[in-house]
């Protein structure tokens, strides 16, 4: 397909899917860092969240999400991936992969939210 010059993708927001809303706000807030933009429902049972320029959507309309082994359920490009890492660990997030440089030059962790979403958090390895 030839690139059409007055289209221009701007971003992607993935949508993480929580059995219990709250317990996921609580996560992304104050285990993440990230910051409540807006939520719907009453009580909520979405919620859009930001850290920065990071931006995720969680969903607890449909219920919690059904984990596929070894795949992500977001990936979140950072700028110091070693303090992010040190940061989540101190707050008790659960690692479920150390930080690693992988074959195709990323460096990277990966943590489980208690819904068992699987975010990835990497960096090119080359900025560190």
């Amino acid at each position: 397909m030839a690139a059409n010059p007055s289209i221009k993708f701007q971003r992607s927001t993935p949508v993480l899917k929580a059995a219990d809303y709250a317990r996921a706000k609580t996560f992304y807030t104050e285990k993440i860092g990230y910051t409540v933009v807006e939520e719907g429902g009453e009580p909520p049972q979405f919620g859009i969240f930001d850290r920065d320029t990071s931006v995720l959507f969680v969903n607890a309309w449909q219920g919690g999400p059904t984990p596929v082994p070894g795949a992500w359920d977001a990936y979140i490009h950072v700028a110091g991936v070693e303090a992010v890492h040190k940061e989540l660990a101190a707050a008790g997030v659960e690692i479920i992969r150390p930080v690693e440089v992988t074959v195709y030059g990323m460096r990277e962790f990966e943590i489980r939210d208690p819904d068992g979403n699987v975010l990835c958090f990497g960096e090119d390895a080359e900025a560190t």
